[in-house]
């Protein structure tokens, strides 16, 4: 079964940038990463430490933030760093945002919208009263 796609007015290179970034974030360890690294930068064995993981396994982690765009890691001398990458989310915020321009509905305003039209075909929207 394939990914729904993200919209019909997104780009096929958007479509797969967003699916990376979300399947990134679906992991709580990799969520976590995120977070500890928002605090500062931070060699591979730091993030590991917090972690009962193999530090294989953390490099896998952070392969796949890197893939996703959301962490850049950078080779100082013999030491692996991580830093967020500025960047990173700004496809998914986007994307998100257009989610924004819904208003919340107004359920009381909804209540009577429904009162009214079940009066207007006949019905009693309230029997108890």
């Amino acid at each position: 079964m394939s990914d729904p796609d993200p919209g019909p007015d997104t780009p096929p290179h958007r479509a797969a940038e967003l699916d990376a970034v979300f399947s990134a974030l679906a992991d709580p360890t990799r969520r976590a990463i995120l977070g500890m690294l928002l605090e500062d930068d931070m060699a591979v064995t730091d993030v590991a430490e917090p972690f009962g993981i193999s530090l294989a396994a953390i490099s896998k982690h952070l392969a796949t933030l890197a893939a996703a765009g959301l962490i850049v890691q950078e080779r100082r001398g013999r030491i692996t760093w991580c830093k967020l990458d500025p960047d990173g989310m700004r496809a998914a915020s986007v994307w998100m945002r257009g989610f924004g321009q819904f208003d919340p509905v107004d359920l009381d305003d909804f209540e009577r919208f429904l009162a009214a039209e079940l009066r207007g075909l006949g019905f009693d929207p309230d029997p108890a009263a």
